[in-house]
């Protein structure tokens, strides 16, 4: 694995993959820094600043960003989540050092024009109001804020119209200046590419950035609670979230076999009782997310009012027996294999294998080889995952969410209750 790692005085970091018999690159600027780092002012801030850097520089309208990468068969993108804010480019090989040079132009040289910020003002207060409209979204939005209340993490990513509607350049300027540092920066870039070439591009252009941020995270507090929203869908939405692990934990590669078995794919425990034996819904599934100093282990559902209790009480039961009696032999070697295979299947890609590189370094100090990563999984063991559902029930705080159903609530949260208490009735 031809994999390099150097580092700019400033501390900013570089890595590289050189994928044999591809020809093409995928080249980011990966800022440890997302909505998580925003104030109580700030709600959305980081979203926003991340569409503004595709609205212009001082050399370069957004027309001409575009023409440049499009003219040369590339491809610019940006993403905001709640830890980082990913800034990437899809070129052939021979154009990597025009992705580099584009995303350096926009992260360090943002024009924020008035016109501008108004026009890009509106398309996320579109992408707010989409996100009303789908019941998922509503959903896993509650669910955060009840895992995280009065915490940058338990808030949206986008911000709401009320806080769009007020931000102004300065806003935006402030979080960059107080956040964008050399040591939350990693340059990454996977395929057909020149570590040699990255690192002197990356000399170039963020030698002069500051080497620290002024602005510390605060700590998480995964708190939990009840909530629900009754605005009318053909379905009721489902949730329920519990304290899982950081990234890098010990237990985090346990966490992911825990929700692999219990709701991974259509072998998992909740598709087989819930939908295929019972047809009480479309689509369940567990979910696994990592954050740097917290995490959550949940599943999600949607079902008709009328089937919610059953739906609620069997899945719950599912979480609880594996609790109580640990998973099955076949069923680890079965997780196993498809966390494996998620994982490799996923690093073929450029785009992909860039991340990767990206997140390791930021969460473990340098990249991980794939046997490591084999080693890691193959040493999760039946008890460890037996462990990972007995820490759910032995804490107290628990999330449950309802939405789309008057009345949902209460069946949900005795549910939740229920599992804790360990009454529930098995699956």
């Amino acid at each position: 694995m031809t994999v390099q790692v150097s580092q700019l005085s400033n501390g900013l970091r570089v890595v590289s993959h050189r994928m044999a018999g591809l020809e093409t690159a995928t080249v980011g600027v990966f800022v440890n820094a997302g909505a998580r780092a925003e104030t109580d002012n700030e709600h959305g801030v980081a979203h926003f600043l991340e569409h503004m850097a595709f609205k212009g520089t001082p050399t370069r309208t957004p027309m001409q960003i575009a023409e440049e990468i499009e003219g040369a068969g590339g491809a610019l993108n940006a993403v905001t989540s709640s830890e980082t804010t990913n800034y990437y480019a899809r070129v052939l090989g021979s154009d990597v050092e025009l992705g580099v040079r584009l995303i350096g132009d926009l992260l360090l040289n943002p024009a924020f024009s008035d016109d501008e910020m108004d026009r890009e003002r509106e398309v996320i207060l579109q992408e707010i109001a989409a996100t009303q409209d789908s019941p998922d979204d509503i959903a896993f939005d509650l669910a955060l804020e009840e895992a995280y209340p009065n915490q940058p993490l338990g808030r949206s990513i986008l911000g709401t119209s009320r806080t769009i509607e007020r931000h102004a350049a300065a806003d935006l300027k402030r979080f960059r200046n107080e956040n964008y540092a050399a040591s939350r920066i990693v340059l990454s870039a996977a395929g057909a590419v020149s570590h040699d070439m990255l690192h002197r591009l990356a000399e170039e252009l963020f030698s002069g950035m500051p080497v620290e941020a002024p602005r510390p995270l605060k700590r998480a507090r995964f708190e939990g609670g009840h909530a629900q929203s009754e605005k009318r869908f053909e379905q009721c939405h489902v949730i329920y979230a519990f304290e899982g692990f950081p990234n890098g934990h010990d237990s985090a590669f346990a966490g992911r076999i825990f929700t692999g078995i219990a709701g991974g794919g259509m072998a998992s425990r909740l598709f087989q009782e819930v939908r295929e034996k019972r047809g009480l819904c479309y689509d369940i599934h567990a979910f696994d997310w990592g954050y740097s100093d917290s995490g959550i282990i949940g599943l999600h559902a949607a079902t008709s009012p009328q089937q919610l209790p059953e739906l609620v009480s069997l899945a719950l039961g599912i979480f609880g027996e594996l609790a109580d009696k640990g998973p099955a032999e076949h069923e680890m070697a079965r997780a196993k294999a498809q966390l494996k295979a998620g994982l490799f299947m996923s690093l073929e890609s450029c785009e992909a294998r860039a991340g990767q590189l990206a997140w390791d370094l930021m969460v473990f100090g340098r990249p991980l080889t794939n046997e490591e990563l084999i080693a890691k999984i193959d040493g999760v063991t039946r008890e460890d995952v037996q462990a990972v559902g007995r820490r759910l029930r032995s804490k107290p705080e628990i999330v449950s969410v309802s939405v789309g159903a008057r009345g949902a609530a209460s069946a949900v949260a005795d549910a939740a209750e229920a599992f804790l208490s360990g009454t529930l009735a098995p699956a």
